[in-house]
């Protein structure tokens, strides 16, 4: 199996550029021809404003609206950006060294680009303040979710450290802030089958063999309001949500969980009160034991009230 080459573009603002490769079998004269029938979104107009100022290249430099198709090379641009709000809260970097990046990630901020979230991103930022290119999450939080995000600082060790998650070796523990049930046992372990279709927003529980395993021990209590700590030993979509919803309890700031509430991207208030709190495990390349520590609080555990009022 070949390689696919190196892309001749540099990133721009933090973001790599997209790749194409051209079909095969075509019947364009030129690749400006190809590239109106393929991406209809992108105006004419747009796309040779795009070729005159060489930001469309191939392996032997740029494109321009005269450049014959060839069936099976790539080319390569960097895409126009959507306009985005931005977040108005700060990555901490939490450890650093030769390999690895480790930060404590803020609610609201996307893990890696997508839809509408594409600068206003932790990998697009981290890559751009960090002067660090190659970056790679090595796992990703939701959006809402904050606290310790890991990232790969070389390409070659992306494998290593991305696998470590994929064949869970990675002990993950969450604190969350919910409603306190006295009535509800704890500890627990929360199993269920969660599946999340493509195209809808929330994942659902369905009958069927479990896929899906949380421990779930309260931590404290002050009034109606619990502290827990969820330790999940599998990684499915909004697992720990889900599962905290199923007990009763949902997560304060919870806008999916019972029930789906509609928030405008711009609207920063009542972050859902869940923590990535600890990441350790056995480092892959260095067999060294690893362990990292948030050091973000949740703000409706400290003062419900203020948290309330947002």
């Amino acid at each position: 199996m070949s390689r696919r080459p190196d892309a001749p573009l540099p990133p721009r603002n933090g973001l790599d550029p997209a790749r194409m490769r051209l079909p095969v079998d075509g019947h364009w004269a030129t690749i400006r021809d190809h590239l109106v029938d393929r991406i209809p979104r992108l105006s004419p107009q747009r796309l040779d404003e795009m070729l005159a100022q060489e930001r469309i290249v191939g392996l032997d430099g740029p494109v321009t609206a005269r450049t014959p198709f060839k069936g099976g090379m790539y080319i390569w641009f960097h895409r126009d950006l959507p306009d985005e709000t931005p977040v108005p809260f700060e990555i901490t970097v939490v450890h650093a060294d030769e390999n690895l990046v480790v930060v404590d990630k803020p609610h609201f901020l996307a893990t890696i680009p997508r839809g509408q979230h594409v600068v206003e991103t932790a990998l697009v930022r981290l890559r751009r303040d960090l002067g660090l290119p190659e970056l790679s999450p090595a796992h990703r939080l939701d959006r809402v979710t904050a606290g310790l995000l890991m990232f790969v600082i070389r390409r070659e060790h992306r494998g290593a450290y991305q696998t470590l998650f994929s064949d869970r070796k990675v002990r993950k523990e969450y604190e969350a802030i919910a409603p306190f049930d006295p009535a509800l046992a704890m500890p627990r372990t929360v199993r269920s089958r969660i599946v999340k279709e493509r195209g809808v927003v929330t994942a659902q529980e369905v009958p069927g063999e479990p896929n899906a395993e949380t421990f779930v021990e309260l931590v404290a209590h002050s009034g109606n309001l619990g502290r827990y700590r969820l330790v999940p030993a599998t990684g499915r979509t909004h697992q720990l949500r889900v599962h905290m919803s199923r007990l009763g309890i949902p997560i304060l700031g919870d806008r999916f969980y019972p029930v789906v509430e509609e928030t405008p991207l711009h609207d920063f208030s009542r972050p859902l009160q869940l923590l990535a709190k600890t990441l350790e495990f056995t480092d892959p390349l260095s067999g060294a034991q690893r362990r990292f520590e948030s050091r973000l609080v949740l703000r409706a555990w400290e003062s419900f009230a203020e948290w309330e009022s947002r």
